[in-house]
């Protein structure tokens, strides 16, 4: 007997025992007789080979062992929709009538028999169907609407859908199913690796009151997002996560009613890749854990300035990241919306031991902030907070040019780029005074200009520049004066130095809160520069 392989079935979703997997052929393997289906499996270490068998490729695989053969029996290709609810929810024929024995009952030794019971529980199934507004047929093995119009019947109320870890191919069938419920608000598809449109999609009503949608685990690029969204008008929340979106686009006219994204797990080629979707004019909260950025910036406004970039932007997440450089903390406060912040787990955290003065210091470069890594900012520690750094970097700002009589008070740019937010703090509370500051310089070591010349090794054409600098500057606020000169973000460079005492070693400037003097840089000594 011949196991049943449906049409189209090329590309379907298939799920054998608890192992899910994709057909990428249906035929002959010869010299074996009968049809085989070939499979890529969404486990690759469960396959056996590339799709090649005795020399001959009949399917290609990502992995190059995460392809087999099965035979169709072994294939389960899913049920319909309205099965898998009727199945979850215990509201089946089998499940509700048990061998007609709801049908009578006894008094005493009589047995009486009911007629038109079988009619009465299909009418309750029908009532508490309709009665279902929240639905979840996770892992039910879903893999396409079942007949026209049925789940529309059957169903009517349904406002909120969970199909994810299903066996759905294609977007098509996920309008299929949405077509039929006249006021879908949620609908999650996560963990179905689809097909979606590869062209722009037709406006149609069968999305028109979805709120919120999850396509995380589906394998869609932020193009086929960008083409799917004129369906969309009144999504308010879209979870991206785990797809492998490398690069966004400018969603021109579309998801503009957007008030919250999450691209988490997605390696973004560059925090660049945020100026394109910088204008959403009601984005509140934007998630981006894990994406491998490495520097945030907002090049239209200057420091003390507000961006235009992301205008309703309130809660930002970019933990697990990359950013090493407080240069990106500093970009945050030109965000003129930003209340919640949660940063942990990024390089810039280890250039400070003590968590305290950590969170105080990010405290202290946000101004509007007031949860920070989910923990809420009271007046009290915003107060203490500024006041620390206004202490901290007093000496700085004396060295950098600041001065406690403001007709002389001009300190420089790299102090400013470094520190955007300080002259306001002085503004706030006042300059701070010598005796705060006493204390705060180095024993041993006095703050004095050190002429140091900065080289590009591997940039020939940039000449070496000479420059004059405190030992007490920051490695951080060297790489904002090279900012300037070269016009290249402190993010991307590597600094090392040379000295005729270390005659044919380089020592790394690998600490950006670290001043000069802590490298034990002298006069004449030479900066490198590397991007």
């Amino acid at each position: 007997m011949t196991a049943w392989v449906p049409s189209e079935a090329l590309g379907r979703r298939v799920l054998c025992g608890t192992e899910y997997a994709t057909v990428r052929y249906v035929g002959s393997v010869p010299p074996t007789a009968g049809i085989w289906l070939g499979v890529e499996w969404d486990d690759p270490q469960r396959g056996k080979h590339d799709g090649t068998y005795e020399g001959t490729q009949y399917f290609k695989c990502r992995h190059p062992r995460g392809g087999s053969f099965i035979r169709p029996n072994k294939a389960n290709f899913g049920v319909d929709f309205l099965t898998a609810v009727k199945d979850r929810y215990g509201l089946n024929d089998e499940q509700e009538v048990q061998h007609g024995t709801e049908n009578t009952l006894v008094f005493g030794k009589k047995t009486v028999e009911f007629v038109g019971m079988d009619s009465i529980a299909e009418q309750q199934r029908q009532v508490q169907l309709n009665q279902l507004v929240d639905i979840s047929v996770r892992e039910c093995a879903v893999s396409h609407a079942g007949q026209k119009e049925e789940i529309g019947r059957t169903c009517a109320n349904i406002r909120h859908i969970n199909l994810s870890k299903n066996l759905i191919s294609s977007w098509e069938t996920v309008t299929a199913i949405a077509s039929q419920v006249q006021n879908l608000e949620t609908l999650n598809i996560s963990e179905n690796k689809m097909k979606f449109p590869s062209t722009s999609t037709s406006v149609s009503s069968v999305f028109s009151k979805l709120k919120i949608l999850a396509l995380n685990r589906t394998e869609i690029t932020w193009t086929e997002v960008v083409l799917c969204a004129p369906g969309w008008p009144a999504l308010e929340e879209l979870y991206l996560t785990s797809n492998n979106i490398t690069v966004l686009e400018r969603p021109d006219n579309v998801l503009q009613s957007l008030k919250l994204l999450d691209l988490s797990d997605n390696q973004l080629l560059d925090g660049n890749q945020l100026h394109l979707i910088a204008h959403l004019p009601r984005l509140e909260q934007l998630i981006l854990r894990n994406t491998g950025i490495s520097s945030i910036h907002f090049p239209d406004a200057g420091f003390g300035c507000k961006t235009k970039m992301f205008p309703s932007l309130k809660r930002l997440a970019i933990n697990d990241n990359k950013i090493s450089q407080w240069s990106s903390i500093n970009e945050l406060d030109k965000l003129p919306s930003l209340r919640s912040l949660q940063c942990h787990n990024n390089p810039f955290m280890d250039t400070e031991k003590n968590p305290e003065t950590l969170r105080q210091l990010i405290i202290a470069k946000i101004s509007h902030l007031e949860v920070l890594n989910k923990s809420e900012i009271l007046p009290a520690e915003r107060k203490g907070a500024e006041l620390d750094y206004r202490k901290i970097f007093g000496n700085d700002w004396l060295a950098a040019g600041g001065n406690w009589n403001p007709e002389k008070n001009k300190p420089s740019e790299e102090f400013l780029a470094a520190h955007p937010r300080y002259l306001l703090l002085c503004l706030k509370y006042g300059a701070p005074e010598e005796g705060e500051l006493k204390g705060r310089q180095p024993l041993t070591l006095k703050n004095q200009l050190l002429t140091l010349t900065i080289k590009c090794p591997e940039k020939p054409e940039q000449k070496p520049v000479e420059k004059k600098l405190p030992e007490s500057m920051t490695i951080q606020r060297v790489k904002g004066l090279l900012y300037r000169l070269l016009k290249i973000p402190g993010s991307e460079l590597k600094l090392s130095y040379e000295s005729s005492k270390l005659e044919g070693k380089e020592v790394e400037l690998d600490n950006d809160l670290k001043p000069l003097q802590f490298y034990s840089i002298e006069n004449g000594d030479c900066v490198l520069v590397r991007w």
